[in-house]
């Protein structure tokens, strides 16, 4: 298992004549991006801590990691490990007292938790073989912050 390190692109919503979907994009710095769809409360989430925004109230996301700086653990990376029947599967990597643990999490969440902690975010390279794009075939998109606006 070859894993890349990738970087969020952005977090975009892509819009059709019947329907927008929120989604993050991923790249490995290449012309090859992996766009993952997710919700609207987790683009919104990842958009704040990719633009390192701070929000009056703490979200989900900043709850468990003063959780977790509570009791010591550290949050060394995150990796999207496979992809099965259009679902992504992730892994947060913890570790306490030089014990490390995979917690299993939804890219989502884990690149919310990736952006504010500060880690990096891995690839599977058979995940970014199997669904990585270039940009050329997405769908129309918008970014997040400007289709809030409207």
């Amino acid at each position: 298992m070859t894993q890349v390190r990738c970087e969020v692109k952005g977090v975009f919503v892509a819009t059709g004549k019947t329907t927008t979907v929120p989604l993050v994009v991923l790249s490995d710095g290449s012309n090859r991006m992996l766009p993952i769809f997710i919700g609207i409360w987790e683009a919104i989430s990842i958009n704040i801590a990719k633009n390192r925004e701070v929000s009056p109230r703490p979200f989900t996301h900043d709850l468990f990691l003063d959780l977790c700086g509570k009791f010591s653990i550290t949050f060394r990376f995150l990796q999207i490990d496979s992809l099965e029947d259009g679902v992504y599967y992730a892994q947060l990597v913890l570790s306490r007292d030089q014990h490390e643990e995979y917690l299993d999490c939804r890219p989502s969440d884990g690149i919310a938790l990736a952006l504010r902690s500060d880690i990096p975010i891995f690839v599977d390279e058979a995940v970014l073989a199997a669904a990585g794009q270039s940009q050329e075939n997405f769908p129309a998109m918008v970014d997040l912050t400007t289709f809030m606006q409207k």
